[in-house]
């Protein structure tokens, strides 16, 4: 076993002395060593409940004849790091959870991970140190939150966010406001739509990395409990297997995990989160890039209208079946093969699976799109790609023609919303929000919600920053170069005119290559003064269509 290195031989003493001191015996160091990577915090709901879980898994782990050990990494809330300076650290965060996870595995040669995250930047960075360290791990995602009411109806984060702009708009009175506030997030678990949390741990899932129907049990579900003590236990007989993450997530793998998402028409942070956890497996081949999420949208249709494109909740898609069902239908498009955490293929994991409920998981035949739920466009503004979750786009808005606004930061960006200067038509120009930029890629939640609050129509709002997976509306976002890598979007001015096309997968700027570079080279953005830990990832972190990896 790897934790040898730690507990054999003489010259071991000092280690299993220290050992000692936190409680283990004898035979404790004939046991494999597991670690449990708990991003508990009492300031995240869907971390809040985390320490039951991790309970359950070393009862699991235990009882199988392994030895816990619980480990924490952080956790941020999206929602509340939204529309102000601590979304900078939203994305930066993923590499901590990483980096912390490898720290602590390699630190005490652990023969083996449980993972347990929740909410968006956590999942991705708990599977990129699973396949960094390529030991035997599973992953035991928090679970969603149960769906809040309002006025009769589902109601979320989201539509708090816009309900702002209603408020702002005389559409709905600030008592009405607060209460909805109070009754939105009702407790526990990752916000209850198909945002990026959610949309990752339906990725975990199918990519093998979790035990069958894991992504939708609710975070307040009793068989939540039931999954982490399996998962403890099934982490055992990994090691015993030698069941390593390189076994289990391969090419085929993540083409199935585009797959979930293009049919379940899932976050647009996908784009960042899945290629940068394939490049941790860079070296054994396999490749995801922006051009394989469109090859697998042509493919894979959109078979669930989930919140925010729609109506149905988490806890819908779990009561029709949740991701084994969804699997089940999509069946001719992937690829059954692929063997997963409990030691079967996803072929035999569905072989028994029956659709629940054929309106939320609608027949392959009858899709809510017939491609999937994110497109890729080019062109001209974007010569790398970008990125839209064309799911949640309306039929009149897949093509628009427009002028520019052009904006520098969020905040002007939502001064002028509020103001009343965006005007049907109109294209909202966010820049230097990228990875570089910003630093750190802030989701423009809040000028997306101002819109559709306020009801302003057929604005389309174009970024080199990114989307809350809750977003909807003809949103481009991962402007790829972005503002601050000498990217198109740049040199844009107001009044320039803007098409998208995303049938066509195209969004071109009025304007010849040569004023483009022009443009650019005349460009005067603004230069921020980044310190801490914000300067050492503006340094490093790559281009979005890389994943906004560090390099």
């Amino acid at each position: 076993m790897k934790s040898d290195s730690i507990k054999k031989g003489i010259e071991r003493a000092p280690h299993r002395s220290l050992l000692r001191a936190c409680g283990l015996k004898d035979d404790d160091f004939e046991k494999p060593f597991i670690g449990i990577a708990n991003s508990f915090t009492d300031i995240v709901p869907g971390h809040i409940h985390l320490k039951e879980l991790v309970e359950e898994v070393k009862k699991g782990i235990i009882d199988a004849g392994g030895v816990p050990f619980e480990f924490n990494t952080m956790a941020i809330c999206d929602g509340i790091a939204m529309n102000h300076e601590g979304m900078k650290y939203s994305l930066p965060s993923r590499e901590i959870v990483a980096n912390t996870v490898e720290s602590v595995a390699m630190g005490h040669s652990l023969d083996g991970l449980v993972l347990i995250p929740s909410c968006d930047k956590v999942v991705p960075g708990m599977l990129m140190a699973a396949l960094r360290l390529n030991i035997p791990s599973i992953v035991v995602t928090g679970g969603p939150m149960v769906p809040g009411e309002f006025k009769g109806e589902n109601a979320d984060l989201i539509t708090v966010y816009e309900a702002v702009g209603e408020v702002s708009n005389g559409e709905m009175s600030e008592d009405e406001l607060y209460e909805l506030e109070c009754s939105a997030c009702p407790g526990a678990g990752s916000c209850s739509g198909l945002f990026t949390a959610n949309t990752m741990a339906c990725v975990t899932e199918t990519l093998g990395m979790s035990l069958p129907m894991c992504a939708t049990t609710l975070a307040v579900d009793e068989n939540k409990l039931k999954i982490a003590k399996n998962s403890g236990n099934r982490i055992v007989g990994m090691i015993n297997e030698n069941l390593t993450p390189s076994k289990i997530v391969t090419q085929k793998s993540f083409e199935n995990a585009l797959a979930i998402d293009m049919a379940l028409g899932g976050s647009s942070n996908t784009a960042l989160h899945i290629p940068a956890i394939a490049s941790e497996f860079e070296d054994r081949g396999i490749q995801v890039d922006l051009e394989l999420f469109d090859k697998v949208s042509k493919l894979v249709p959109h078979i669930a209208s989930m919140s925010p494109a729609g109506k149905d909740t988490m806890l819908d898609l779990h009561e029709a079946g949740g991701i084994p069902s969804v699997l089940k239908t999509i069946e001719s498009k992937i690829y059954t093969d692929s063997i997963t955490c409990n030691g079967k293929t996803i072929k035999e994991n569905i072989e028994n699976i029956e659709v629940k409920n054929t309106d939320v998981i609608r027949p392959i035949e009858n899709p809510v799109h017939d491609e999937g739920g994110i497109a890729i466009l080019k062109g001209n503004l974007a010569p790398n790609g970008s990125v839209i979750k064309q799911a949640a786009v309306e039929d009149d808005m897949m093509y628009h023609k427009g002028p520019a606004k052009v904006f520098n930061s969020e905040e002007e960006s939502v001064e002028a919303i509020f103001n009343g200067k965006i005007v049907e038509g109109d294209i909202v120009v966010i820049r230097c929000e990228g990875p570089k930029g910003g630093p750190g890629m802030r989701e423009m939640l809040n000028p997306t919600s101002a819109i559709m609050g306020l009801g302003i129509k057929n604005v389309a709002l174009i970024t080199d920053g990114r989307f809350s997976g809750g977003t909807r509306g003809p949103c481009v976002g991962h402007v790829s170069p972005e503002a601050m890598g000498d990217g198109p979007i740049g040199g844009l001015i107001d009044g320039d005119i803007i098409e998208i096309d995303i049938k066509n997968r195209k969004i071109n700027v009025d304007l010849s290559d040569d004023e483009i570079k022009e443009r650019i080279a005349n460009s005067n953005l603004p230069k921020r003064k980044i310190k801490g830990w914000l300067n050492i990832y503006q340094k490093s972190v790559s281009s979005a269509d890389k994943g906004a990896i560090l390099r």
